[in-house]
């Protein structure tokens, strides 16, 4: 679960081995969602009443939520932990950051 510096990347400076079984997960939940903003773009396409919408996009953010509370989980506790472990208090900082970042 080590993160490493990425190369070649200007706005990304970390990466993540992630194990098959915690990929799959985010992938099929990724699958799910594009699945549900496709349908968000089918019910605009076909004059879909707005209320039925709305529900519609309700739906998709709390499936990206949900995305967004697993892979905060697995980075506290494999990242996050390990840089810990390893004296990396800054790692700290950058949670805190990250998590101001999710609450705009």
């Amino acid at each position: 679960m080590e993160h490493t510096e990425k190369q070649g990347c200007p706005c990304c400076h970390k990466t993540k081995e992630r194990s098959q079984e915690e990929y799959t997960k985010l992938i099929h939940r990724l699958n799910r969602i594009e699945g549900q903003i496709r349908g968000i773009r089918g019910m605009v396409e076909k004059n879909a009443y707005c209320p039925d919408i709305l529900v519609q996009v309700a739906a998709a953010n709390a499936a990206l939520n949900a995305f967004n509370k697993e892979l905060l989980a697995n980075h506290i506790r494999t990242c996050v932990a390990d840089d810990i472990r390893a004296g990396k208090d800054e790692v700290i900082d950058e949670l805190v950051i990250t998590l101001q970042k999710l609450m705009k």
